[in-house]
């Protein structure tokens, strides 16, 4: 996985795989890499800055962020699509 530091913290690019809980132990192995203008290079639109300030007072209030496949349902839902597990 790749990152980038911000302040102390180590911000990471991508979720942790759902296979790893809360309160999980890991071990960490950090490799610094040539510089780039993490987390892109290219210049963040306001819209951009905005929606990275959300996502992290999402991610600091401790609710877990979505997964791909969890946004689609709620997309679907929220649009009158999702039926739900019938199962």
């Amino acid at each position: 996985m790749k990152g980038y530091i911000k302040g102390r913290n180590i911000i990471l690019l991508e979720n942790l795989p759902d296979s790893f809980q809360e309160g999980d132990e890991v071990e960490l192995v950090i490799t610094s890499i040539p510089p780039t203008n993490y987390p892109s290079s290219k210049p963040i639109s306001s819209l951009g800055q905005k929606l990275r300030q959300i996502r992290q007072e999402i991610v600091d209030s401790g609710i877990s962020l979505l997964n791909a496949e969890e946004v689609e349902r709620e997309k679907a839902e929220r649009r009158g699509g999702y039926q739900g597990d019938d199962s």
